[in-house]
């Protein structure tokens, strides 16, 4: 298991689900210190994926799509003899779920014109069929560890 932090130690879940997840995404997504707004706009917009995926828990199409944008793999640069090399290097878990969330809030802050709540909700739908910019970034990421497998015999 990965480091064990202060913030990870004291993050209670969140009040609705019981989830430490939809808590931790929570925390990303305020800005400011403005908790309860972002608490409303993270409820807002699951309220609104169980109204466009009936069949599907709210909570349920979170975690997968948090899940599905998580990368496995992704480059690191590593300086071997005056020259920079992009070594693929496997990602720990606890950084899989920051960079996964920081990916999707993103894509959702890039987008402009429309509630916040509608552009995470979509983004989140999107995540959940593979589909949209978090995961777009994600395959980014792998495309990039592929094409530089050459490199991986520095990583040490």
């Amino acid at each position: 298991m990965g480091a064990i932090t202060a913030s990870s130690s004291t993050l209670r879940p969140d009040p609705k689900y019981k989830s430490i997840l939809a808590s931790k995404f929570i925390n990303c997504l305020m800005l400011s210190g403005k908790k309860g707004v972002a608490q409303g706009v993270f409820y807002q917009a699951l309220d609104h994926i169980k109204k466009k995926m009936p069949d599907r828990s709210e909570i349920e199409v979170f975690t997968t799509a948090v899940e599905n944008v998580k990368p496995h793999i992704e480059v690191r640069s590593r300086r071997v003899g005056g020259a920079a090399y992009q070594v693929p290097m496997q990602v720990n878990r606890n950084r899989q779920q920051s960079l996964a969330i920081r990916w999707i809030l993103g894509a959702c802050r890039e987008k402009k014109g429309r509630p916040m709540y509608l552009k995470l909700a979509e983004e989140l739908m999107a995540a959940f069929n593979r589909e949209g910019a978090a995961m777009t970034r994600r395959d980014n990421v792998h495309r990039m560890a592929d094409a530089n497998k050459a490199f991986a015999h520095f990583a040490w």
